[in-house]
């Protein structure tokens, strides 16, 4: 199951996802927003991040006007390794050095077809482990306060 949430300037590109994953057979659970209607983009990625935090989502998918705001509130959930993508490259190399668990995306910056391969690659991609398996447990010993 992958979350995906947006606010109202990601809420197309949402739709627009959630129907090329379901069309892939990939069940997506929809944290909102639910229309074009301006909203507070920390709520939605914040509930997103939770559910993939929480293990009830094994991935997520955050959408803004530019990726930005969402990537910073997805961030703040613990155990939240968010990354912003606008290009397969960057979806592929997150996932194998950095295991990130929730991709944003700025549906100002990415348009529809790239969005689906960004997509793609960044839930097919496993992580590498090995020396990045070292250096992401020096990013959650950090973010424990250690």
């Amino acid at each position: 199951m992958i979350a995906i949430a947006s606010d109202h300037g990601g809420y197309a590109l949402k739709e627009h996802i959630k129907a090329y994953l379901a069309a892939k057979g990939t069940t997506c659970e929809d944290f909102g927003t639910d229309s074009t209607a301006s909203c507070d983009y920390p709520v939605f990625a914040r509930a997103a991040a939770e559910a993939v935090a929480s293990g009830a989502c094994e991935k997520g998918i955050v959408i803004c006007t530019t990726g930005i705001g969402v990537s910073i509130t997805a961030n703040k959930v613990k155990g939240i390794r968010c990354a912003l993508c606008a290009d397969s490259f960057t979806a592929e190399m997150t996932r194998r050095h950095n295991d990130a668990n929730v991709l944003a995306i700025g549906a100002g910056v990415v348009g529809p077809n790239l969005a689906e391969r960004i997509v793609d690659t960044f839930l097919t991609t496993e992580f590498e482990g090995g020396r990045h398996a070292r250096r992401v447990g020096l990013i959650t010993d950090m973010e424990n306060g250690k």
